[in-house]
């Protein structure tokens, strides 16, 4: 029995046991959660987790899971508010047990898969010996998927052995087995122990030219890959400028026998890959913005530019609910996310809920403000066909028929500075339209100091400016960006209040969309890679040519 498993063990059994899951968080992709693992955290009690897969998982745990954290040395653990550590392994083994005998829910996440953890399975016998319930939900294997997303094939169509070993534990017999056959071998190891390791296998037999891949962060938007061999791997790292004493600590998979193919190297030749991209908007308006840009290996950050508040005389949004459940509206008209939350309260505030708009034709301009009513209780009647803007909805919606529609009245909660764009299309179309004030946008307070810097520093590689508002704003609170930024704007009228605050466009979208503004910045950045290795150089994030000039206003 492990020492873990053994310290563990109490002196008598506990009739009110918990349960515990063992559950494996992969390599370190977020999207490499099974499906399985997601519903487990979503009813975890307690969450454990190793320091690597904390970010990992807690993303998917329940609100007010008990995230358990070890303070370190003093052997004492707390779950501290704002920031959680993970704990250690051996204290990590106490609090899981600790919380199964409370009768709690706790889930045990470990990087990789847990059937390859040794620390997991000393802790499930000890689940077993006090019997306490325990499932174990695989995951992706470290070993495994690193290698996946680096583009090396583990086995060809030659059919030849994988042997996987880990350099911390591997013996001289297990080199010398390895160093004496043609099977790839997988080895896990860390930047200052793989050149030793590349060593051992030749002293153990193999050739130095043997083909050798090494993939630090791998699966993360901050993977890294050299291609050498057994001989040359030392070199190829020093080119690299990886510096043992700063990085050596770091995890690394080296795949021995293989090499990555460009043609299969999928996951780092994405557009955008580990560029990081300036979002100015909150994190709920972003959302699907942000997913996107994941999809093309982007780092999005979120940083909003206004902030909301409730308008400055709440009558008139008072008396348009109370005419809504009345009757006195034909249709109501969703301009925005914020606009269904400023109803959505105020509904709340009556002790209203959806059940209200029964009766009442509902409107919505784009996707995000779609899924928000859908997220209330209502399924909108009209979205755009084409453009998601105020544009786009007056080409699909229905002129005033007095024949067909009792009411000719449309109720439309928006912001206090929006366009008259759509009132006057409705009023063009024949509709009586309470154009009502829900909320007030204002000037956001700045970010982080970190954040400013970054902006001003050069440490984004874009920005997406989606308005006028959010370049003024975004100025106004964080600074003017770097001009290596690339600046892509939704619009021609952004680029123009961009270059009037001496920015210089990089991407202009082609439609009025985030989507397609996502698309074009996608499209650049694949331009500019192609360019760069066409050009035989290995920078291709802006952030990486940093010049010490800054932007000159136009």
């Amino acid at each position: 029995m492990s020492p873990t498993a053994a310290n563990l063990r109490p002196a008598q059994h506990t009739a009110a046991a918990g349960h515990v899951t063992f559950l494996g968080a992969g390599p370190g992709d977020p999207g490499l959660l099974t499906l399985r693992a997601v519903e487990a955290l979503n009813h975890a009690d307690v969450l454990v987790a190793d320091p690597q897969v904390l970010d990992v998982v807690r993303h998917h745990a329940r609100a007010g899971v008990d995230i358990q954290a070890s303070s370190g040395q003093d052997g004492t653990s707390t779950t501290p508010s704002g920031t959680d550590v993970a704990a250690p392994a051996e204290d990590a083994a106490n609090l899981v047990m600790a919380a199964a005998r409370g009768g709690k829910r706790v889930v045990r996440a470990v990087a990789g898969d847990p059937g390859l953890d040794g620390n997991a399975a000393g802790e499930m016998l000890a689940c077993a010996d006090e019997g306490i319930v325990f499932e174990v939900v695989p995951g992706v294997a470290t070993a495994v998927g690193v290698p996946a997303y680096a583009g090396i094939p583990l086995r060809t169509e030659s059919g030849a052995d994988v042997r996987f070993v880990d350099a911390r534990t591997a013996t001289e017999q297990c080199w010398g087995e390895i160093g004496t056959s043609d099977a790839t071998a997988v080895v896990s190891a860390t930047l200052d122990t793989v050149v030793g390791a590349a060593g051992d296998l030749v002293a153990a037999g193999r050739k130095p030219d043997t083909p050798l891949t090494v993939t630090v962060a791998g699966t993360t938007t901050r993977q890294r890959t050299w291609t050498a061999t057994l001989g040359s791997i030392a070199q190829v790292l020093k080119a690299a400028k990886v510096l043992p004493s700063v990085e050596g600590g770091r995890p690394v998979i080296a795949v021995v026998g293989e090499q990555s193919d460009a043609k299969l190297a999928w996951f780092e030749s994405k557009p955008l890959f580990g560029w990081k991209v300036l979002v100015p908007r909150t994190k709920e308006q972003a959302a699907s913005l942000s997913d996107q840009l994941r999809s093309y290996g982007a780092v999005p950050s979120e940083v909003p530019t206004i902030a909301v508040e409730p308008p400055r005389t709440p009558q008139q949004m008072e008396r348009a609910v109370k005419g809504l459940v009345t009757g006195r509206y034909e249709w109501i008209a969703f301009t925005s996310v914020n606009a269904v939350k400023a109803v959505r309260e105020k509904f709340e505030e009556y002790g209203l809920d959806a059940r209200a708009f029964a009766g009442i034709k509902v409107a919505a301009v784009g996707e995000q403000t779609a899924k928000a009513l859908v997220d209330f209780g209502v399924k909108p009647d009209l979205v755009p066909s084409g453009e998601q803007s105020a544009a786009g909805l007056l080409e699909d919606w229905p002129p005033y028929d007095p024949v067909f529609d009792p009411i000719d009245r449309v109720f439309l909660p928006r912001a206090d500075i929006a366009t008259e764009t759509l009132v006057a299309g409705l009023i063009e179309l024949g509709w009586e339209v309470d154009d009502v004030t829900a909320y007030r946008t204002v000037r956001a307070s700045p970010p982080p100091a970190e954040t400013r810097e970054a902006i001003k520093g050069g440490g984004f590689d874009a920005v997406l400016f989606t308005s006028s508002s959010t370049v003024r704003n975004l100025v106004g609170i964080a600074g003017k960006p770097h001009n290596v930024t690339v600046i892509a704007c939704i619009g021609p009228a952004t680029a123009k209040t961009a270059e009037e605050h001496g920015l210089r466009v990089d991407v202009l979208s082609p439609e009025p969309s985030v989507h397609k503004l996502a698309e074009a910045l996608a499209e650049f950045g694949a331009q500019r890679r192609a360019a760069a290795v066409e050009a035989g150089e290995h920078v291709t994030r802006p952030s990486e040519r940093r010049p010490g000039s800054r932007r000159r206003r136009s």
